[in-house]
């Protein structure tokens, strides 16, 4: 008898096939078991080795034992001839038939059902990797949130200090350039709402928040911050300090040089720190800060007397300094103080911040705004400006001003460039959306003014003038009925005026759009010159215009730096008054090609 017969004899062929089918099932058993359990594919690389290993001693067994439905027996006791074997034969034969038939519906099951859904599961995956992938090129995961730290003193008064302590901490951080800071206005829309953070940071699309507590009680403060990581849910570090009311600057210092640790920022220089001032002085700078956002004249001159107390005990605080500086101008610039007052009031303010702190920015970008909109002095608001940029490239509050000069320029792709970087900094924010609004009308894009306008709507209702813009870059497309109604919503009445008046001249109207202009001049004389010329200017009375001009030059009307993006005025373009005009403020073709400034996009 031949070997390969001996070996068909003692069933060895019959065990090998069994040995291979019940070692391709347990394979198959591992991939889907093992992950459950915690075990790595080395795991199952291990079992093929041991199922590989065991092959060979298998069949050895198998030469000389054979399992029988009586049991396992020794080869040499079994009679090949005998009822046994063929009993034997005829269960191994069922054995190796049910173990493939099992092993051909799982690969059927796994073919036509079970992959493609790991198929859509991996497509899905690697969309999602490719979207985080994008994001992270785009700001890596360096994007932080500083939300409103909460008032535990028991006091609401004492409220302006723990937003301090959240502006202060905001302000730091947004000075390293590897982090992707969200503004105030953003980050403070949540206050008070119950929102998840995970929801709170989606809509802000940011990667880390920053949130705590502040207690002030005497001569302590209680300060306890906390970062997060709002994708995974998980808090990444929290501390409490618990100091004297005099280390309260140095408590900020401390956590931005914890949260640039924590998110592993690699920084070329050393972390910024806060302003250093007496504890009492700094105190009374939240509280006017905080005043002068109410917008009404006596919280301006409540806000001005405490800025001056502050400068009272610290006589070199920059920030005290250009804060009285900023009231003065929206003072003005609000009709609440004569233009010659507030002008001056806010140079010689700024003028006092930098000589404390040369190279305090925001006193430079109000140095700036006074160049652009009192004398008109563009190549001066020019390098203001570019210094202000130079020194806080990531300062929002400098960026919407260089975004109003780079308007005042007609650069108005720039302008849109640097309005939509804003709103990726500062989503939520009402104003940065109409800004942005104004540059597409400007350029020509009413449907996207339109939209823009609308966005600021929905985040701010109330918003002034935005009713207004919207029914100004309607009536450029013709759209009268639609500009009328949206016009009539506008709750700031001045803007509603002008409104009517143009929109009533496009509709052919003459008596109603009398009847608004009349009324607009009756009311607004001083304050809008600059927009009763152009109302004048749409309607086709150039000497009327030019007139109102004359006397916006008179009044120092701020809405003159915007002159040549206004499409109200361009029925006087082919006057030869227009050109001369101009070049008396500076804006002919020639003067405006000459300033020289660089608004490139923040890295």
């Amino acid at each position: 008898m031949s070997f390969i017969s001996e070996l068909r004899r003692r069933n060895v062929f019959r065990a090998a096939a069994a040995y291979v089918a019940v070692s391709w099932v347990l394979m198959q058993l591992a991939e889907i078991t093992f992950p459950a359990f915690g075990l790595s594919d080395q795991a199952i690389l291990v079992l093929i080795s041991v199922l590989a290993i065991g092959f060979v001693p298998a069949l050895i067994l198998a030469w000389v034992f054979e399992i029988t439905p009586e049991g396992v027996k020794r080869e040499r006791d079994i009679d090949r001839n005998g009822e046994l074997a063929r009993r034997t034969n005829h269960l191994l034969d069922r054995a190796i038939i049910v173990l493939l038939t099992l092993g051909v519906t799982y690969l059927a099951v796994d073919k036509f059902l079970l992959d493609p859904v790991r198929d859509d599961a991996r497509v899905e995956a690697a969309r999602e990797k490719g979207r985080s992938e994008a994001l992270g090129r785009t700001f890596g995961d360096k994007s932080i949130a500083v939300l409103p730290f909460m008032n535990l003193s028991g006091d609401p008064d004492q409220e302006y200090f723990s937003d301090g302590m959240s502006e202060q901490l905001l302000d730091l951080l947004s000075r390293i350039p590897e982090l992707r800071v969200i503004s105030r206005t953003s980050a403070f829309a949540f206050k008070g709402k119950q929102i998840g953070m995970q929801d709170i940071a989606e809509q802000l699309d940011v990667s880390y928040v920053l949130e705590g507590s502040v207690r002030w009680a005497g001569e302590q403060v209680r300060v306890t911050a906390q970062l997060i990581d709002a994708d995974a849910d998980a808090h990444l570090w929290s501390q409490t300090f618990d100091r004297p009311i005099d280390d309260i600057f140095s408590i900020q210092d401390e956590i931005a040089a914890i949260v640039v640790q924590e998110l592993k920022v690699t920084l070329l220089q050393q972390a910024p720190t806060v302003e250093h001032t007496d504890p009492e002085a700094f105190a009374l700078y939240l509280r006017a800060r905080q005043l002068g956002r109410t917008g009404t004249a006596e919280a301006y001159e409540e806000s001005n007397a405490l800025f001056e107390q502050a400068l009272a005990i610290d006589p070199d605080y920059a920030a005290a300094w250009n804060g009285l500086a900023v009231n003065a101008f929206k003072l003005f610039s609000r009709g609440l103080r004569y233009y010659e007052e507030g002008y001056d009031i806010a140079r010689q303010a700024a003028e006092k911040a930098l000589l404390n702190e040369p190279g305090y920015a925001p006193a430079l970008a109000t140095l700036g705004l006074v160049a652009l909109e009192d004398t008109h002095d563009l190549a001066a608001a020019a390098r203001y400006f570019q210094r202000a940029l130079t020194l806080a490239p990531y300062d929002l509050e400098i960026i919407r001003h260089v975004v109003v000069f780079l308007q005042s320029l007609g650069r108005l792709e720039a302008a849109i460039a640097l309005g939509e970087y804003a709103i990726s900094r500062d989503p939520v924010n009402a104003a940065n959306h109409a800004n942005l609004g104004n540059s597409y009308r400007w350029s020509g894009r009413p449907e996207d003014a339109v939209a823009a306008y609308r966005t600021a709507l929905r985040l701010s209702p109330g918003l002034g003038a935005a009713h207004s813009f919207i029914g100004l870059a309607l009536i450029t497309q013709g759209q009268h009925e639609e500009a009328l109604a949206a016009i009539e919503r506008e709750p700031f009445e001045p803007y509603r005026l002008i409104g009517l008046a143009l929109v009533h001249h496009a509709m052919g109207d003459a008596a109603h759009s009398d009847a608004a202009l009349t009324e607009l001049i009756e009311k607004y004389e001083k304050e809008w010159a600059y927009n009763i010329a152009y109302v004048h200017a749409a309607r086709g009375q150039p000497d009327l215009a030019f007139e109102w001009l004359d006397r916006a030059v008179e009044y120092h009307d701020p809405g003159l730096s915007l002159i040549i993006v206004e499409p109200n005025f361009a029925n006087l373009e082919s006057d030869p008054r227009w050109r001369e005009f101009l070049r008396k403020l500076g804006k002919s073709s020639e003067q405006l090609d000459a300033i020289r400034f660089d608004a490139d996009l923040p890295d």
